[in-house]
């Protein structure tokens, strides 16, 4: 991956900031938490008439999010190390971590409760973030790779 200090930069601002959301939106007491994902339920249903099912509920759609999060923060953390040339394993070591970490703010929330389920799904997010962001930088490299042959 190409380095550059305003791209190393770039990459821990929006890893601290990804961070901060996760970890804020777990740091919201289960009652208002349960009343944003109903909020965002009933917008998606909105943007999506005529769904005769619906979305899934709430439980589901948590899940989903979180999955997001954590693929989010997968692309952050591997990036970031491919930029930085470090081993594999710590991205993936620093994800689980912050999985842990999620789940540990929300045992002590109220109304909240944190199982090794939901750090195995925020893994997997991870994990799911970081295999397509090395797909597509493959791809970019082989696509980049074939135009500069095409031109010689």
């Amino acid at each position: 991956m190409i380095r550059s200090d305003k791209r190393i930069r770039l990459c821990c601002v929006l890893l601290v900031c990804n961070l901060a959301f996760i970890w804020g939106n777990s740091l919201m007491p289960g009652e208002v938490s349960g009343a944003f994902s109903d909020w965002v339920k009933a917008f998606l249903e909105q943007l999506m008439p005529g769904e005769d099912d619906g979305l899934p509920g709430g439980g589901l759609l948590r899940k989903m999010a979180h999955f997001t999060e954590f693929g989010l923060l997968g692309m952050c953390l591997g990036w970031l190390f491919g930029m930085l040339r470090k081993k594999k394993t710590w991205p993936i070591a620093l994800g689980v971590a912050a999985a842990c970490v999620d789940e540990t703010i929300q045992r002590f929330v109220p109304g909240r409760v944190s199982s090794l389920k939901d750090v195995a799904i925020d893994s997997c997010g991870m994990l799911t973030g970081m295999l397509l962001l090395y797909c597509g930088h493959i791809y970019c490299k082989r696509r980049r790779t074939k135009h500069f042959s095409e031109d010689m």
